[in-house]
């Protein structure tokens, strides 16, 4: 596995390669260690800077897909998701052919997801259209929201 830390605006991500895919990119993560040379962290680093600059509307990365079926059904919907539109976790239960009762499973996957912002977790909101938790915080879930769509939220 190779790691490499970046600077983005809503702080440090570590992001995470094996068998050239994306694995993971996490929060919160501080600078250390040197920067390793990667093929497929040099693409995720240079396409999450263009999301960042309002350059890429979409992500074209080989990634990982270890979880459950059910987790990698989530995920692929979430992929579905259009750059600047939300959809609620009913929603994404529907679109998966569950009743909207099953929205709480959705949630969990949805918060499962190793790979923010690449798949993005951050356009899934509340069926009031409420911002609900978000594995990087809330305020960075609105600052992701607002960059795709400026006054959304």
């Amino acid at each position: 596995m190779t790691t490499r830390w970046m600077d983005s605006p809503i702080g440090g991500l570590r992001l995470h390669s094996s068998a050239g895919l994306v694995t993971a990119i996490d929060f919160d993560a501080n600078p250390r260690g040197g920067r390793t040379s990667d093929p497929v962290l040099d693409r995720a680093e240079q396409q999450l800077t263009e999301y960042f600059a309002g350059e890429r509307i979409a992500f074209d990365l080989p990634l990982a897909n270890d979880g459950s079926e059910f987790q990698k059904k989530v995920w692929a919907e979430l992929v579905r998701i259009p750059y600047g539109e939300t959809a609620s976790y009913g929603d994404i239960a529907r679109r998966l052919g569950y009743e909207p009762v099953i929205s709480r499973a959705v949630g969990a996957a949805n918060g499962a997801n190793p790979i923010p912002i690449v798949v993005p977790c951050h356009r899934v909101i509340g069926a009031d259209g409420t911002l609900t938790g978000y594995a990087g915080g809330v305020e960075r879930k609105r600052v992701l929201l607002d960059l795709e769509r400026p006054g959304l939220f």
